[in-house]
C-alpha cells in the first residue's frame, strides 16, 4: 500500500480480520522470520490482578537474560536504519513501513516507523496517525506510542506500536475497559472519574467521518486535545513532557509521565492498557504489594 491509496483501507474498519491481507501479511512473515532466526519471541507467564474492577494482566518474564541481552543490542544501535528486511510486513507509505517487532513478547506485535530519521520525542504528525490508520484499519488491536525515554521508549528513532486483540488467546481484548465505560461523551475529551492519575480521554464514531482522510486530520486534532488537557502545550518541534497513547477503534487516552519505573517496575504505554511486565518473582510481589494503580499513579501524576 503506497501513500494515498493507503488511506483507502480506513474504510475496512469492520472488515473480518481473515480477509485482511495486512493480517495475512503479519503471519506469513512472522511464520518465515521465526524459521529463519530473525524473529525472537521472549517467553513469559502470565497471571491477573484484579483491582477496581479491573482485571489487571501481568506477565512475568521466563527468561531475564534474552530480555537484557535484547534490551543492550537495541541499545547499541539503530534497528530501524536499515531495517531487517526479513521483518518487513508492508509498505504503508512514502514515509512509513510496518515491521515486526523483532524482540516480541505479545504475537504479531507490529511496529510503524519512520522510512528517515525522525526523533521519539518529536510530536506525532498527520502522516503518523495515516500509517496508524492505515494498520489499524486491518489489524484490530491496541495501537500506542510512548513518547520519550520517561514513557517506556526503548529507540530514539520514531515508531509507534500495535499488539493485536485479544492480548492473551481466548481472553478479554483489553483488560483497561471496564474503567472506560463510565464515558457517555463522543467526540469530546474527557476526565473519567474511574482513572486516578493525569489523563484525558476522548470516545469517536469512525462512521461520522466522510473520508480516510478526514480520519486522520480528526484524530490528529484530537490528539493535540488530548495533550492541551494533560498540561502538555503544542508547541515547537519537540514535546514538552513525556506522554503515553492509546487507540483503538472506538476511544484514545493519553497520559502524562511523571518517571520511568516505580519500585524497579518499568512501565509503557500497555500498562495503561492493564498490562503490566514485571522481570522476576520478587517483581510480582512488590507488584502485588504496592498494587497495579498504585504504580500507574506514581509514574504518572495524580490527579
Amino acid at each position: 500500500m503506497r501513500h494515498g491509496a493507503h488511506l483507502e483501507a480506513v474504510a475496512m474498519l469492520k472488515k473480518d480480520r481473515k480477509e485482511s491481507l495486512l493480517w495475512s501479511k503479519a503471519i506469513a512473515q512472522t511464520q518465515y522470520a521465526l524459521k529463519c532466526g530473525a524473529l525472537e519471541t521472549i517467553a513469559t507467564e502470565y497471571q491477573f490482578i484484579e483491582q477496581n474492577r479491573i482485571n489487571f494482566l501481568v506477565r512475568i518474564l521466563a527468561n531475564l537474560v534474552r530480555k537484557d541481552e535484547a534490551n543492550k543490542k537495541q541499545k547499541d544501535f539503530n534497528p530501524f536504519l536499515p531495517y531487517e528486511k526479513d521483518l518487513l510486513v508492508a509498505d504503508l507509505s512514502d514515509t512509513h513501513v510496518c515491521i515486526l517487532n523483532k524482540y516480541n513478547v505479545v504475537p504479531h506485535h507490529l511496529l510503524m516507523i519512520t522510512r528517515d530519521f525522525e526523533e521519539q520525542e518529536s510530536w506525532l504528525t498527520i502522516q503518523d496517525f495515516e500509517a496508524l490508520w492505515t494498520t489499524l484499519a486491518e489489524v484490530d488491536g491496541l495501537a500506542f506510542y510512548n513518547g520519550g525515554k520517561i514513557a517506556g521508549a526503548s529507540q530514539r528513532h520514531k515508531h509507534l506500536q500495535l499488539v493485536p486483540f485479544p492480548l492473551i488467546p481466548n481472553g478479554a481484548s483489553l483488560p483497561i475497559e471496564p474503567a472506560l465505560l463510565s464515558s457517555q461523551c463522543q467526540n469530546s475529551v474527557e476526565v473519567l472519574s474511574t482513572l486516578p492519575f493525569r489523563h484525558a480521554f476522548i470516545k469517536f464514531d469512525l462512521a461520522s467521518f466522510n473520508s480516510p482522510l478526514e480520519t486522520a486530520r480528526m484524530t490528529l486534532e484530537y490528539y493535540q486535545a488530548l495533550l492541551e488537557s494533560v498540561g502538555l502545550s503544542f508547541e515547537g518541534d519537540r514535546q514538552t513532557g513525556a506522554y503515553n497513547l492509546l487507540v483503538t477503534r472506538e476511544w484514545m487516552l493519553l497520559v502524562a509521565r511523571s518517571q520511568e519505573s516505580f519500585e524497579s517496575i518499568a512501565v509503557n504505554s500497555l500498562g495503561f492498557a492493564g498490562a503490566l511486565l514485571v522481570r522476576d518473582r520478587l517483581q510480582l510481589e512488590r507488584l502485588k504489594q504496592h498494587s497495579p494503580m498504585k504504580i500507574l499513579v506514581n509514574v504518572a501524576f495524580e490527579k
